[in-house]
């Protein structure tokens, strides 16, 4: 359990990020967040809202997809990363787990598995340790860790995805919409061993979502994103019983979802001017 807000230590920090892609589009406008030591915090909003590009500016991928950080800051521990590229960060402890189940095809499970140890210095025999501490999560790979991944469901590649993020002892893992494409039933054991990791092993999850209902669940805090902005955010617990939430994107009203932005009710906090 974590403890209050005043003493959780913050382990990265998003301040008043703006993203653009090409020299041209302004994707993220002003986003800032918090991510507590051991907690589990959930990014939310719809497609194209901005969740993605957040994840990969912390995880410095965005340079592959010609997008750049051009005004804010972002920090890992009280240092910028602005000046890291992604091994770096992966070193420093920084796992991202990419939308749409990235595997090596060709490669085995458990192949899969023992390349996200490939930072690692400490022996084959903590390596060994941490692969069978990766099957007690994820028994349904200990079955598969021979077969070839391409062949795999989505399910058990998106274990696998997890999986190999552990492999590299992270300290932080950003996943990025773990639901995305998968049935109910396997969202929801999905999210229990995220639950399960994050308790048992102290790794911190900021996560990329668009089931706000599934994440709010399982989450400590959610920031809510609509067009690049974060328009809300607070303990998960206090977003599933706000009325606003509920209506605009937890599906409990009868009406069409409309913008939260134009809800009357609707505050912009921004963290940066306070």
């Amino acid at each position: 359990m974590l403890d209050s807000a005043a003493d959780q230590e913050t382990v990265l920090e998003v301040n008043n990020i703006e993203v653009i892609y090409n020299h041209v589009i302004l994707v993220l406008k002003g986003v800032s967040l918090k991510v507590p030591k051991g907690g589990i915090t959930a990014l939310l909003g719809g497609n194209g809202a901005g969740k993605t590009t957040t994840l990969k500016a912390i995880s410095g991928l965005l340079a592959s997809e010609r997008g750049e950080v051009t005004k804010g800051s972002i920090t890992y521990q009280g240092n910028s990363t602005a000046d890291k590229d992604p091994a770096d960060l992966v070193k420093a402890g920084v796992v991202q787990v990419m939308e749409g189940r990235h595997c090596f095809e060709h490669l085995t499970v458990e192949e899969n598995l023992l390349t996200g140890a490939y930072t690692r210095s400490d022996g084959k025999g903590a390596i060994a340790a941490d692969l069978e501490m990766v099957y007690n999560y994820f028994p349904r790979l200990r079955e598969r860790r021979k077969s070839q991944a391409g062949y795999t469901s989505g399910g058990e590649q998106q274990m696998t995805a997890i999986g190999r993020a552990l492999m590299s002892r992270p300290e932080t893992i950003l996943l990025d919409e773990p639901s995305m494409g998968l049935a109910p039933q396997l969202v929801e054991q999905i999210f229990e061993i995220v639950k399960s990791v994050n308790e048992n092993e102290g790794v911190t999850f900021l996560l990329a979502e668009q089931n706000t209902n599934v994440a709010l669940r399982f989450a400590h805090y959610g920031y809510i994103l609509e067009s690049g902005r974060v328009v809300m955010d607070g303990p998960a617990a206090e977003l599933r019983e706000n009325p606003d939430v509920k209506e605009f994107y937890l599906g409990m009203s009868e009406e069409g979802r409309k913008s939260f932005r134009d809800v009357r009710s609707y505050r912009r906090r921004k963290r940066w001017l306070s």
